[in-house]
């Protein structure tokens, strides 16, 4: 019978690549720590030294396409605001 496939948290894999770059144990040492296989470390220390720039870059874009939406919105507010204060102003000409 087959062993069931073990899933893996983000921070755990985290955590365990971080401590693999660190360099302070051997990966043999962190596997038999955290009970997963040598391999497994070191694929997450590689995707984590070579991911770990863009992890980042993420955060500053998402960040930016925020601040673009919110412009973006508040742009269209004030062209709708200006249009009701046209609006406004011709009716109150009219009124007087």
């Amino acid at each position: 019978m087959k062993k069931p496939r073990n899933h893996y948290s983000a921070l755990f894999k985290f955590q365990v690549a971080l401590a693999a770059a660190r360099g302070d144990k051997t990966i043999n040492e962190l596997a038999s720590e955290h009970g997963v296989h040598p391999n497994q470390v070191s694929q997450w220390k590689q995707h984590l030294l070579e991911e770990g720039a863009t992890v980042f870059a993420r955060g500053t874009q998402r960040h930016q396409r925020e601040q673009e939406e919110q412009e973006t919105e508040l742009f269209e507010q004030i062209g709708r605001l200006k249009m009701e204060l046209e609006w406004l102003k011709k009716k109150a000409a009219r009124l007087s």
